[in-house]
């Protein structure tokens, strides 16, 4: 496919267009208002035909620029360059102006149902924020590259959410789409510039605004994610309850308080362990004997 390039476009002050369209006008109203027939000669019916003429051919020429617009100029289907000069400008009448907004746009698209590189379903939205870099491109080498940025922005969202797993499930997953913001956002405003370069759109900024689990298995990964918790804090309150065990035999040994063998010392270390990590308060035994009783 031929891509198209934007180019400069020859057009003419509007306002220097506007007065030689006061001057012809006029010189129509001259003629008018002055015409006798009698003493009238060849002048009047001349400046009638050429102002007549001249202001036919001025008054459809004109057209008006706003900032951060452009007009894509052609000539009977021939591309002829892209005015971006802010104002009032004049072209002439017999060549198309078709106007573009290269101003930034933003779009926020819609909930897409994805599968991740797992498999699991997962809901998916992101913002977007493009502008017209090219209007050639734009215009010529797309149909409709407004309607084109939404389609490629959801095919973007696809290819980017099946790279990567929605949360860390092994030691591997060092990218996923709920823990690695700025990996994934970067992603994908590379994948959408790389779509939409034919279309002479440059995409600024990108980034993830919705990330859930499918309905179907929002459930299960909760409770999932639940027990994955539960996990780390027991797992905490071990690491902690072990610490406090040696440090306390440590100290008891330490002070001469009371000399515990081995078997007794595994008794005292499973009934502390009991007490520091249970989820529910001990209720203490009161030993009345001796200790080996």
């Amino acid at each position: 496919m031929n891509t198209s390039k934007e180019s400069s476009a020859s057009t003419f002050n509007g306002y220097a267009a506007l007065g030689l369209l006061v001057v012809a006008v006029a010189a129509v109203f001259w003629s008018i208002v002055s015409f006798d027939a009698a003493t009238s000669g060849p002048v009047h019916g001349f400046a009638l035909i050429l102002g007549g003429i001249a202001a036919l051919l001025i008054l459809p020429g004109f057209f008006m620029i706003q900032p951060n617009q452009g007009r894509v100029i052609t000539l009977f289907g021939a591309y002829r360059g892209t005015d971006r000069t802010t104002g009032l400008r004049w072209i002439w009448p017999w060549m198309g102006r078709t106007k573009v907004s290269v101003r930034a746009n933003n779009v926020h698209s819609e909930r897409v149902k994805i599968n991740d590189l797992r498999g699991n379903p997962v809901e998916i939205a992101c913002n977007v924020v493009w502008r017209v870099a090219d209007t050639a491109q734009a215009v010529f080498d797309v149909d409709d590259y407004r309607e084109f940025v939404n389609i490629q922005i959801e095919a973007a969202l696809r290819t980017v959410g099946a790279r990567h797993p929605y949360d860390d499930m092994s030691e591997e997953d060092e990218t996923t789409l709920r823990g690695s913001a700025d990996v994934i956002n970067a992603e994908l405003q590379a994948e959408l510039n790389d779509r939409l370069k034919v279309a002479g759109i440059v995409v600024d900024e990108a980034g993830l605004t919705h990330l859930a689990y499918a309905p179907e298995i929002a459930g299960a990964m909760l409770r999932r994610q639940q027990a994955e918790a539960v996990i780390a804090a027991r797992a905490k309150l071990v690491l902690g309850a072990v610490s406090m065990v040696q440090m306390a035999l440590d100290k008891l040994s330490a002070d001469g308080i009371v000399n515990l063998d081995d078997e007794r010392r595994a008794a005292m270390v499973s009934n502390l362990m009991v007490v520091l990590v249970g989820d529910r308060d001990t209720q203490p035994v009161v030993n009345t004997g001796t200790l080996y009783q």
